[in-house]
């Protein structure tokens, strides 16, 4: 229509805003590029999308009659949001209207798998970093311990655990020890430290002789491979002895 200056503009009517339940009915496409969930996503990271839109990107498509984001929207209003989807089946979800058998198997891979990355996680790793850490760490590796065991604790450089490894079990006899054992598995890992530890069941921490000739015959081979010895912890039913902390076994030069 030709523009006519005479015409009172304000008495025409302007075009009214679609309703929210018209908007659920538009498909993604055709949404503005910045609203659209996989652009969002892409711009924004994953965190500043709504569990709808992140549904929505799994679910793909919507129907004829509602747009995909209304029908993520509506999967999470049936099942109690993300928390509830895990518990139904998958014959559930596909008498869901517009959820077939294809949109049933994304979402229900899509859940396993943050399931299998949740088990997975890495728990956060104890820290040793004195004699008391050492002790408490230990404990549940020897309480009711009625046979002698000697083991060891892998350590990064900021002194966090790596592992631990139970080299001895039985009658205890220090001499038999080899420093070769002891190293073997911190080499392997590339560890900056290791803490040994062994038990006297007879309830009485005092190092005998040869633990602490052991201690230093220990210390001496980590000096050669540069992998520290940071203690050496005797444990019994209900004390805890650090060698390092008494002076036996560690030189003057290696007290850090």
């Amino acid at each position: 229509m030709p523009f006519n200056p005479d015409q009172d503009t304000e008495s025409q009517p302007l075009p009214s805003p679609p309703a929210a339940s018209d908007i659920s009915r538009i498909a993604v496409r055709e949404w503005p590029v910045a609203e659209r969930p996989r652009e969002r996503l892409r711009d924004l990271g994953p965190a500043h999308l709504s569990t709808a839109e992140l549904l929505a990107i799994i679910l793909r498509t919507g129907t004829r009659e509602i747009s995909v984001v209304a029908l993520a929207q509506g999967l999470l209003d049936k099942y109690g949001g993300a928390g509830g989807l895990p518990q139904a089946s998958f014959r559930e979800i596909t008498q869901y209207p517009g959820v077939g058998e294809a949109k049933a198997a994304q979402l229900k891979a899509a859940l396993e798998l943050g399931r299998r990355a949740s088990a997975s996680a890495r728990p956060e790793r104890p820290v040793i970093r004195s004699a008391t850490d050492a002790k408490h760490y230990l404990l549940s590796d020897f309480v009711d311990e009625e046979q002698e065991k000697f083991l060891v604790v892998l350590l990064d450089t900021k002194h966090h655990v790596v592992g631990k490894e139970i080299l001895y079990r039985g009658t205890l006899n220090q001499t038999a020890i080899r420093p070769a054992e002891v190293f073997r598995q911190a080499v392997r890992a590339n560890c900056a430290s290791v803490l040994v530890a062994h038990n006297h069941p007879s309830g009485d921490p005092t190092p005998s002789a040869d633990d602490v000739a052991t201690t230093a015959r220990l210390e001496k081979v980590g000096e050669l491979l540069d992998i520290k010895l940071v203690d050496h912890i005797i444990m019994t039913r209900d004390a805890a002895l650090s060698l390092r902390e008494k002076g036996l076994g560690f030189s003057n030069r290696n007290t850090n």
